[in-house]
């Protein structure tokens, strides 16, 4: 399922190290994530959407049609 963490970030302004450092993880797992090489934990899906002042499902294409 892709995502679109990237975007939510890049309009909310975070650099990838800062969104990092916000919930606890490295700037390599932000990469991995955004470049969906890596699926996020729910508890991360949780700590990204907080952090990007989002729900969840909004950081998820199902239908893979957004990007």
């Amino acid at each position: 399922m892709k995502n679109r963490i990237k975007e939510l970030r890049q309009s909310a302004g975070p650099s990838q190290l800062r969104l990092a450092e916000i919930i606890g993880v490295t700037r390599q797992t932000i990469n991995a994530i955004e470049n969906n090489k890596y699926d996020p934990t729910l508890a991360l899906a949780f700590a990204l959407g907080e952090a990007l002042g989002v729900s969840v499902d909004s950081l998820f294409d199902p239908d893979n049609t957004r990007l």
